[in-house]
């Protein structure tokens, strides 16, 4: 069940428009959390269950990044437009547009946790805490893992991947079935789908903009723009206490996500067990109850 939201609207980003959603009061004492969708180029709602947090006196902000959702389109742009500067420069915008810049607390999930520990290792005065959930820190080592876990695959799933992709029809069902093998492995783990899930699935396929051109086709065949982005260098700058979550069959293996652990000075690591890249969908309790013990600290140590 989600929360539902005590404000809607959108944020004005240059000459585009950002949407958000807030559940709670903003100023009910405690930093609101703002949630940092993956992507690049999903949207806010598989993140909608954080909403529960408001039942603890936590307010929720989600957004939409540019390119997708509720926020501005743009299916003309190319690689130069979608940057990470850009989407840093967003997520900046509606922290003073909401005006909580300066007390907030971020969670990232897959690229949202990397975008959220480059925003972090600028040190923002504002910045309580960190949760960096299911994000590599690192593409080269993404793919790196990308082909460990696809080898992994049942008999001839990587092969009939392997063909397609080396034919240019990433496009075709046989492809889109092979896909899901892996999906349904690392992914989601919970079948069907969940509704949220489906929800940011479908608006990617719907606007395949920004993934295309910063990630690629899918979650394995990273061929973007972002191919060798890294944040790893980033992490000794990261000062809040930070969290960072995996779920046990994440397609984030420990691997991707061990420099997060071993860079940043005040760091904890928890693994969701029975679950993959959406642990917050998959092992909801279990997910929820490391959340709020982290929040809890976080709110004993501010107190």
């Amino acid at each position: 069940m989600h929360v539902a939201p005590s404000a809607k609207g959108t944020a004005p980003f240059g000459e585009h428009r950002t949407w958000f959603r807030v559940t709670g009061d903003l100023r009910s004492g405690r930093p609101p959390l703002v949630a940092v969708h993956g992507g690049p180029g999903s949207t806010h709602d598989y993140l909608l269950s954080l909403t529960a947090l408001v039942e603890d006196g936590w307010p929720v902000v989600h957004y939409d990044q540019i390119g997708n959702g509720g926020s501005t389109h743009l299916p003309d742009r190319g690689a130069d437009f979608w940057t990470v500067d850009l989407f840093l420069d967003e997520l900046d915008n509606l922290l003073h547009h909401l005006d909580i810049a300066d007390d907030y607390v971020l969670l990232g999930q897959s690229w949202g946790g990397m975008l959220a520990v480059r925003h972090a290792a600028r040190q923002p005065a504002g910045l309580r805490g960190l949760v960096v959930a299911n994000a590599p820190a690192s593409y080269p080592l993404w793919l790196q893992e990308m082909k460990v876990l696809r080898d992994l695959l049942p008999p001839g799933v990587n092969d009939t991947l392997l063909r397609h992709e080396a034919a240019g029809t990433t496009d075709s069902d046989e492809y889109f079935q092979a896909m899901r093998v892996f999906y349904e492995r690392h992914v989601c783990r919970v079948t069907p789908w969940p509704r949220d899930f489906m929800a940011s699935f479908m608006e990617v396929y719907n606007d395949p903009t920004v993934y295309y051109t910063m990630n690629g086709p899918n979650e394995f065949h990273v061929i973007g723009s972002l191919r060798n982005w890294s944040v790893v260098e980033n992490c000794p700058d990261v000062r809040v206490p930070t969290l960072v979550i995996t779920g046990e069959h994440d397609e984030a293996t420990p691997v991707t996500q061990s420099p997060f652990v071993e860079h940043i000075p005040r760091v904890r690591w928890e693994v969701v067990p029975d679950s993959s890249h959406m642990p917050h969908l998959e092992a909801p309790e279990r997910f929820m109850e490391v959340l709020r013990a982290y929040l809890a600290e976080l709110d004993g140590s501010a107190s």
